[in-house]
Formats: structure tokens, sequence, C-alpha cells
């Protein structure tokens, strides 16, 4: 009876503490804040994103805001917005973030003539991400810290409002109670369909799209689109990871999911089946991924090759919540022993 009791006892605690949400927090510090006067051109040339392109003539607009109240009425089509900033050089080692808020309908943003990232799709084969709030990781080696900086968000509209049109417009420090030893965020290649041989680390992925992690695929390059998709990421590991034991989080990923790393798995959430109409789900789409990693899965010292092999079963799909990174177990563990 005691151990019935117990047993009790812990579920109820697990599950107390899933409701409480008491998953390592994440939180955001404003250090530029880039709400205000920016420059704005109808038209499109990718020259525009380039840092030291004048943009004297352009009209000086206020973001965010909808582009026909500031004196483009009627306007649908291509448009660039561009503006300068400065951030400090102890900022150098921080995890940065670009907050866009809300853009009608699909942007590409831009740090120094280099893409951050983008939602929705482009013409020919448009469609639009006006509902998803753009949030893009800032690699460090693309700011000039001390200096002069350039942004430039090129954005398509196909009818009513357009432009950075709500939401926070800023960048943003990311701390966590739980940081990384490997940050996974930001860019990694994507491709519809289903193949085996693209969990090894020399297949050729050089024609995939690329996508941004954390994020919904439908917002970036697959449109309405269920089914078979992988995810794939080269990353450097330091040689000081010998002899330890890490922790891969991936996140939420809608909805089943395998991870390989090397080419060998590492883990993985529900069933996953070659025949799609075997495959059965249980809410695993909103299950928090943790993979605890051997010593051997990771290669001291060169580059390491991630593959998520992951299957959408309806709505929204793709790895589309963070956090996504390696977190050695000794801090995971001390992490949870407090919480």
């Amino acid at each position: 009876m005691y151990r019935i009791l117990l047993y009790i006892s812990v579920i109820m605690f697990m599950f107390q503490a899933q409701i409480k949400g008491q998953q390592p927090d994440e939180h955001y510090l404003e250090v530029v804040d880039l709400e205000g006067e920016w420059k704005l051109m109808i038209g499109d040339d990718k020259t525009w994103a380039a840092p030291g392109f004048n943009d004297s003539s352009w009209e000086r607009v206020e973001v965010p805001s909808d582009w026909e109240s500031q004196g483009f009425y009627g306007y649908d089509g291509f448009a660039w917005y561009r503006k300068q900033f400065r951030i400090g050089s102890d900022f150098r080692d921080a995890s940065l973030m670009l907050f866009l808020g809300y853009v009608d309908d699909v942007d590409a943003a831009y740090i120094n003539g280099v893409e951050i990232g983008h939602k929705g799709s482009f013409p020919p084969h448009y469609w639009t991400a006006y509902n998803s709030e753009r949030r893009y990781k800032i690699p460090n080696e693309y700011l000039n810290f001390g200096g002069t900086n350039t942004l430039a968000v090129r954005i398509y509209d196909a009818q009513l409002d357009g432009g950075i049109i709500d939401g926070d417009i800023g960048i943003y420090q990311r701390q966590s109670d739980l940081p990384f030893d490997i940050a996974l965020d930001g860019y990694w290649k994507f491709a519809k369909g289903d193949d085996m041989d693209r969990k090894d680390s020399g297949y050729d992925d050089s024609g995939w799209d690329e996508i941004s992690v954390p994020g919904i695929w439908e917002d970036q390059v697959a449109g309405n689109y269920d089914g078979f998709g992988w995810y794939r990421r080269k990353f450097n590991v330091p040689a000081s990871v010998a002899g330890k034991r890490y922790v891969l989080m991936m996140g939420k990923i809608d909805d089943v999911d395998e991870v390989y790393i090397n080419g060998e798995l590492v883990g993985k959430t529900g069933e996953i089946h070659d025949n799609s109409y075997r495959i059965r789900f249980n809410g695993e789409y909103d299950q928090q991924r943790y993979y605890y990693l051997e010593e051997s899965d990771l290669i001291p010292g060169a580059e390491n090759t991630i593959a998520v092999r992951v299957y959408d079963g309806g709505g929204e799909g793709g790895i589309y919540q963070g956090p996504v990174g390696l977190v050695e177990l000794r801090r995971f563990v001390s992490y949870w022993r407090k919480h």
C-alpha cells in the first residue's frame, strides 16, 4: 500500500510541475530601441541591403505603422526599410535577437548586408506570414560593436495594410536561467519529403532551403504542408567537451521526431513509420524535447552534424518553439534539482 501511495504522490508532483510550467525560463532585455524614424522606399533592389548604400533620398516614416498611413496610400508590392544603430562592445558575447514585431506580408531582414531571417515567401511562390511575430537571432560576427550598423528589411505586401505594422521593435539580449553551452538556434537547412540518407554527415544538402529554428515551417518555406520534413545543421564542438555528457534541448516539435547526430539516433518523441497511415499522435507536439547524450555522441574538436526527421500530421509543423541547444549534463541536473 505504501508503494502505491508513494507512486501516486510522485505522479501528482510531476503533473503539478507541468501545470506550473517549470521549464527553463528565457526572458529578453531591450538593448537597442528601434522604434521611431526609419527610411522607406518602394520597389525592389537587393543592393539596398548594403550598409554603404546611399538612402538620403528615401522617405522618412515611423515604425511600427502600416505604410499606407505614412503616405503610401493604396500601395501593394515590394518595399525596403533601412535604419542605422549602434551597440556597445560590452554586448560582444551576448545572445542577441532582432524583434521586428508583425510584418504584412513577407519579409527578409539583413544586418550589415547579411540576411539573418525571413518569414513567408516572396513571389513568384508567394504566401503570407502576416500573423507571425518576427524574432531573428543575430550572429555576433555580423555586428560592428562600438560602431555603426545598418538594418535593412525587404518586404512584400499583397493587399490591404503593408509594412512593419505592430509589435516590439528592437534588439534584445536573451537571458536564460539555463544558458546553452552550444546554441543551435538560427538558420538550419530544410527539405520536404523523407529519405533516411539525410541523417548521414556526408549527405549533400547544398540545394536545400534555409529555415529559422525555432519557427513554424509554414511561415518560411513549406506553405500549407503536412507530412515528412528534414532539418540539418553543422556545428563546431570544442575540444573541451571530451569526457563530458550533454543534454540536447530541442524545444517543441509538431508532431513527432527522430534526432540524429553524426548519423546515429540520439533521441525520438513519438513513433515514426515509413507508412504515414500508421503514425499515431498523443500530444507530442506540446512536449519539451530533452535528449540525454552519451560521451561518444559528440566528436570533440571537430564539426558535427545534427539531422532531425519530423512528421507533421496536420496544422502547423516543424521545430516551432525553443530552447534549442546543448547543455552540459551536470548543469542540467543542477537546474532541475533547484526547480
